[in-house]
């Protein structure tokens, strides 16, 4: 196969950090804020208007809260875990990939909750959620960034439901659309499908949420990044702005960037919509590609974001474990030495893999210019 001479305009196809939307400068940033005090009145309605444009473009109900939250999504979820889940209570963590499994083992090892339950599946399959019991306490991940395996739906999770659910959005907010009736804990992280900045999560609580944290004092020791409450009730100043500790102002004015370029582009739905399309040049691709096959076997439970693909074929199988795991780093070091494509490998804890970003900030035209680059690569490989 001859090599491609076409090459991608942003070879960026990571999966977190993702790719800057087209048009991405940082002399774009508004710079007023930075070098001044978070709680200064220029500080605070930045952060401020980070918060009600993630609601207005979520579509996040009025009398639900958000926050900005320290540590990613990873310091929003566990804040959720820490602060929500009582040792009286019944409690189900599922998972599918390593994000899940990660509040797997905060259930188990740290909170020690002994009337938890666990579901895991294997990578590019789901547990049965279904068999949750509606009373139970739930954290999962609607997405796995990981594995490319999301919820089908939310059919079950009943309405009026007793237990109250907690939710690793991630990779899913801004590509799909959140079922937030039922859900009560949501998070998200800024670096993911805005293609912003790190270091910053956020949580979403329903009225149900903010019940549950101002009736249960967690009888564990609560680091001060996870204390929600003041006084016994929840501090509504952390969701307007008076973050727990001090947010990068340049991390806060390119999220809000993000943000604003999304708006302009249309919204949320139009987010959507850049997702399933550009998710579905990869996908087709996988299905015409006959030494390739997607993580995730139910079309219903495939990602719009980060696609994961495996390898098949004689030649495949005759490999040792080890040349095997070989294949995908090799494909990618040949493409990233060209500047053709950048950290799509697969998950290091994944089975041997690559995975393509497909999220909205990324462009259609880039994605079909990869691909033919990928098959020149895999042959390079092959033939050694």
């Amino acid at each position: 196969m001859t090599e491609p001479t076409l090459k991608p305009e942003r070879p960026f196809f990571s999966s977190g950090p993702t790719a800057k939307h087209k048009g991405w400068s940082a002399s774009n940033l508004k710079t007023e804020s930075l070098g001044r005090s978070h709680r200064s009145a220029l500080g605070k309605s930045r952060l401020k208007y980070a918060i009600d444009l993630s609601k207005e473009m979520l579509g996040v109900p009025e009398d639900y809260l958000v926050g900005i939250m320290p540590a990613s999504d990873t310091g929003a979820l566990e804040c959720a875990m820490w602060t929500m889940l009582r040792p009286d209570r019944p409690a189900t963590v599922a998972a599918w990939e390593s994000f899940g499994n990660v509040w797997i083992q905060d259930a188990v090892k740290q909170l020690k909750l002994p009337k938890l339950t666990t579901l895991d599946a294997d990578y590019g399959e789901i547990p049965d959620l279904a068999s949750i019991p509606q009373d139970n306490d739930v954290v999962f991940t609607w997405n796995g960034t990981t594995s490319g395996a999301k919820i089908p739906n939310t059919d079950w999770l009943a309405p009026g439901r007793e237990g109250v659910t907690i939710n690793d959005a991630t990779s899913a907010v801004f590509a799909m659309e959140m079922d937030w009736a039922k859900l009560d804990a949501t998070t998200y992280s800024w670096q993911k499908v805005m293609g912003s900045e790190a270091q910053h999560g956020m949580l979403v609580l329903s009225p149900k949420a903010v019940q549950r944290i101002e009736e249960y004092d967690p009888e564990w020791p609560l680091p001060k990044l996870f204390r929600l409450k003041k006084g016994g009730k929840i501090n509504t100043g952390i969701f307007e702005g008076a973050t727990i500790n001090t947010p990068s102002m340049l991390a806060t004015e390119d999220y809000i960037e993000a943000l604003e370029w999304a708006q302009a582009m249309g919204g949320r739905k139009a987010m959507f919509e850049r997702a399933d399309a550009n998710a579905k040049i990869v996908k087709d691709w996988i299905e015409a590609t006959p030494w390739l096959r997607n993580m995730v076997s139910d079309p219903a439970k495939q990602t719009n974001t980060g696609v994961c693909f495996v390898f098949q074929g004689d030649w495949y199988e005759s490999l040792s474990d080890e040349d095997k795991a070989g294949v995908p780093k090799k494909i990618v070091k040949l493409l990233e030495e060209r500047d053709v494509g950048y950290d799509f490998n697969g998950y290091r804890d994944a089975p041997p893999s690559l995975r393509i970003w497909c999220g909205g900030t990324v462009e259609q035209e880039d994605l079909k210019r990869l691909l033919p680059w990928i098959e020149w690569a895999y042959e390079q490989v092959k033939n050694g």
